[in-house]
């Protein structure tokens, strides 16, 4: 993000419809579908919450709940990818259709490559709490901390990126 601020502070000036001079960093062309992003938001806040109800269930060794939490953890991962996705595929830009694209596919992509990874441990979670360790709480309570980390990344992300553009 850091990056991102440096790139759009360094790009030209134009005057806007109202007489402010602003950077000329998005395109006008380009529209960000703000529900997506919008529901992408909301969607963290469930896997977090999943992630500490399978906390929860390990401290007291209720697998069932364990399993059934990390399985909701997980469908909200895939909805994550399918949202980006098709945020991707709404706006309709090419990684080199400039230094606006090209930065916006650096950021998000990194961001989906760290939800894949958190789907990877939610995987190894559920399977481990399916066969019979959801009192495993080091590895459930580690998962559900990466939840939390990748929840602050995203919505740093969702700010800088989808809100002020």
């Amino acid at each position: 993000l850091a990056m991102w601020f440096k790139f759009r502070d360094a790009s030209p000036l134009r005057e806007s419809a109202s007489g402010k001079m602003i950077h000329d960093w998005l395109p006008s062309d380009i529209k960000i579908p703000e529900v997506a992003t919008n529901t992408m938001m909301m969607t963290f806040v469930i896997t977090c919450v999943m992630a500490q109800w399978a906390v929860y269930s390990s401290r007291r060794n209720d697998s069932k709940h364990v399993s059934l939490a990390l399985g909701v953890v997980l469908l909200t991962e895939i909805a994550l990818v399918n949202v980006q996705l098709a945020i991707y595929s709404q706006m309709g830009i090419g990684v080199r259709d400039g230094s606006y694209m090209t930065m916006f596919y650096a950021v998000t992509a990194t961001m989906l490559a760290i939800i894949i990874v958190c789907m990877g441990f939610t995987l190894l979670a559920l399977f481990r709490s399916i066969a019979g360790r959801a009192g495993d709480r080091d590895l459930v309570s580690a998962h559900a901390l990466y939840c939390y980390s990748m929840s602050a990344i995203f919505a740093a992300l969702w700010f800088v990126i989808y809100v002020q553009k």
